[in-house]
């Protein structure tokens, strides 16, 4: 008699999900709200139906080394990563930008003064690229794939990314890269813990590089479903699941949503104990999505920096450290944080001849009402004047329209969540099995789970082997 299985949530982990139970012989059915599978991993033509937009995640270190992209090979069914010269760059007022080279010994030639404490805080990773990301990809409450290596990053991620920024770096470029890539914690760079994304970020930069998608994040769905066809998974789209009673019945359910979807979903199907804590889950840092179309590359102060994949523009490490504590404290900074990913420079196919696509967002308070639109324009505008006239048609996202078009961005939190106190190791709640429900063969697979947020489904594939191993253990 063959199994059944259901997943809820067309996201990468729900589609991995659903790849890795059909490979072991379920029958699997996919119920997606939306029109398209894909999550917040999907393109659309908001700017122009010749132009290519990353609706939600545009760069993607994870997606390039991922174990469970890697097991279903989705380069082989078409997926095509694209390289800029640099991954990062990051603008300076009165100087070139500093910049992190696909190569270790090129990122420390800025930097001579700090080039020992550079190395030996990313050097063992940038050797074992490949072993970090089986580690942090892996539930942290286990025995992790590699505990030498992953003792060592702990080592590393303990102090905050203020305090490290501080005494380990005497530069203003080394400050700068480190403490931007520490901010995609999404956390005050005082918290501890923060130092491991600056670390993590870091360090596949400087191995694999950030990639784009040639011809877009959605790319890497189109890959995906591929590998479904092929294993004769089901997906129903425009289906929105707000209540469990409404699936058929199957040995196994996995949900690729957040807390918050997940108490409405469940209902009282739930341990009183469990619900309780899901109900104290607390959603992070928000984001203010801009997306442009202009006539030439950003005209920035550093000619190179058009030429790198992505840009953190803010500045100094400190006003960095600021933007990010005015944000945690519920308050708009007038320089805030900026992310921009220029996709369009290392692969052609996103816009037509001549033109540029830029992908950017700024930190933002939860649930923040106001327009960022302009402070975003600014901040670039700062570091690379003229590109106010480049611009031919831009398009925001607000974090409440972000959560409208995917329900799991809750108040444009794009991580699942919050990673601050115990949530960075505890999620959802504390337990060695983080993807059960407590219910026989119910399960969550959503970033709000280890290992969080990022495209790379391994929420899905770490959520579809517990459930497998469950199910041969009862």
């Amino acid at each position: 008699m063959t199994r059944k299985a259901n997943i809820v949530g067309a996201g990468p982990n729900g589609l991995i999900a659903a790849a890795v139970l059909a490979e072991q012989g379920f029958e699997v059915q996919v119920f997606e709200r939306n029109a398209k599978p894909g999550g917040a991993a999907v393109s659309g033509s908001t700017l122009g139906d010749d132009v290519v937009v990353d609706l939600g995640a545009a760069a993607h270190p994870f997606a390039f080394g991922s174990p469970a992209f890697a097991h279903f090979n989705l380069t082989g069914q078409g997926l095509e990563w694209k390289f800029h010269d640099y991954p990062l760059a990051h603008p300076l007022d009165g100087a070139d930008s500093a910049l992190l080279h696909q190569d270790l010994d090129e990122t420390v030639k800025q930097f001579p003064q700090d080039s020992r404490a550079w190395k030996a805080l990313h050097g063992p990773f940038i050797r074992r690229p490949h072993d970090t990301l089986d580690n942090v990809t892996s539930p942290l409450l286990g025995i992790p794939p590699h505990p030498v290596l992953m003792a060592r990053f702990g080592l590393r991620s303990l102090p905050p990314a203020r305090l490290l920024t501080a005494t380990a770096f005497r530069t203003r470029e080394a400050k700068a890269l480190f403490a931007g890539s520490s901010a995609h914690s999404m956390l005050p760079l005082e918290h501890p813990f923060t130092s491991g994304f600056g670390a993590l970020f870091g360090a596949l930069g400087q191995s694999w590089g950030w990639p784009v998608a040639r011809g877009g994040t959605g790319s890497i769905i189109t890959a995906l479903l591929k590998v479904l066809e092929a294993l004769n998974v089901q997906i129903h789209t425009g289906t929105h699941i707000t209540d469990l009673s409404q699936l058929p019945p199957a040995e196994l359910t996995i949900l690729d949503v957040t807390p918050r979807q997940l108490l409405a979903i469940t209902g009282s199907r739930l341990p009183p104990r469990y619900r309780k804590q899901l109900e104290g889950w607390r959603y992070g840092t928000a984001v203010y999505k801009v997306d442009y179309l202009l006539d030439g590359p950003v005209p920035w102060n550093d000619p190179r920096t058009a030429n790198a994949g992505t840009v953190h523009v803010i500045g100094e490490a400190a006003e960095l450290a600021h933007a990010e504590r005015e944000v945690a404290a519920g308050r708009m900074p007038q320089r805030p944080f900026v992310m921009v990913v220029q996709p369009s420079s290392a692969d052609a196919s996103r816009a037509p001849a001549g033109q540029h696509v830029i992908w950017s967002y700024a930190h933002v308070p939860q649930g923040y009402t106001g327009d960022a639109g302009e402070l975003i324009d600014a901040q670039i505008q700062h570091f690379a004047p003229g590109f106010k006239d480049r611009i031919l048609r831009r398009a925001k996202t607000s974090p409440a329209q972000l959560e409208a078009w995917n329900p799991n961005l809750v108040g444009g939190d794009i991580g699942g969540g919050s990673l601050s106190g115990l949530q960075q190791f505890l999620r959802p709640t504390a337990s060695l099995s983080p993807y059960s429900l407590g219910v026989p063969g119910l399960y969550m697979c959503s970033s709000s789970t280890p290992p969080g947020g990022g495209v790379h489904g391994m929420a899905g594939w770490n959520a579809a082997h517990q459930a497998i191993k469950d199910l041969k253990q009862s």
